[in-house]
């Protein structure tokens, strides 16, 4: 998924390198020989700080804009990238998105920002959240010029994006429509969501940007829950029992 997130991504003509940013944790290291493999430069950082993994992969190759793309949208369509980058080199701020507030479906989602902006908030951001959403300081602390691409219609409860397992579903029927080709553009996806609901329909459920509210254990104990009946084994020790938002203190392992 990740290469043909990469093959699609190399397809924008106003990206001059693409990086992987990951982290250090050993689990990695195939993912990363793998994308080394593609030809591809790959920087291993922080499993936790984010937005330090981030810095310090800018810093490397001397970026002067910064384009984020994460590895869970394999539906990532070069031209908008292209234009969300050219928004921004068209005005004079300091970030551009195409996510907040939210227009197109997940899973197009694209951040362009200057080093400048990225140096100031690893500097200054101090909350786990912070440190983990890498771009939530840039656009939430007001020290910052911040403007959207929009959509011109909002379509932003169509789910494109691979989190969960009936998200790939979603994702391998989509691929497997368009079969052998990959640089299908995200309205021809629009178009087959509309022509054909029930390829799209596994994981409507689910919500959008739910990791972005949900810190380590949350997401574990949210993961454990599809693995071990309640999640524990002990119905006394249920996190829907006391202070669902907060408990569990939750271990991977």
């Amino acid at each position: 998924m990740i290469g043909i997130l990469l093959e699609r991504l190399r397809r924008a003509k106003n990206i001059e390198q693409i990086i992987l940013a990951t982290s250090k944790n050993l689990s990695n290291n195939s993912l990363a020989d793998f994308v080394n493999a593609l030809g591809y430069v790959v920087y291993k950082g922080s499993e936790a700080d984010v937005l330090d993994r981030y810095y310090n992969a800018a810093k490397d190759t001397n970026a002067d804009v910064v384009v984020r793309v994460t590895g869970d949208c394999p539906l990532i369509d070069p031209a908008l990238v292209d234009a969300v980058i050219e928004k921004f080199m068209n005005t004079n701020v300091d970030y551009v998105t195409n996510a907040s507030p939210p227009t197109y479906p997940d899973g197009l989602d694209t951040e362009v920002f200057s080093f400048r902006a990225l140096e100031t908030a690893w500097g200054q951001a101090k909350t786990p959240g912070e440190r983990e959403h890498v771009t939530s300081y840039i656009r939430e602390s007001g020290l910052f010029k911040v403007i959207s691409e929009k959509n011109n219609e909002d379509q932003s409860s169509l789910r494109w994006t691979v989190d969960e397992p009936a998200d790939f579903e979603v994702i391998c029927n989509i691929f497997e429509h368009f079969s052998p080709r990959t640089d299908f553009s995200w309205k021809d996806v629009l178009k087959l969501q509309q022509e054909s609901p029930a390829l799209f329909s596994n994981n409507q459920n689910i919500i959008r940007n739910e990791g972005a509210t949900l810190g380590t254990g949350q997401k574990l104990w949210k993961r454990a829950k599809k693995i071990i009946p309640g999640g524990n084994m002990l119905l006394s020790k249920r996190a829907e029992m006391f202070l669902p938002d907060k408990w569990p203190a939750y271990f991977s392992k």
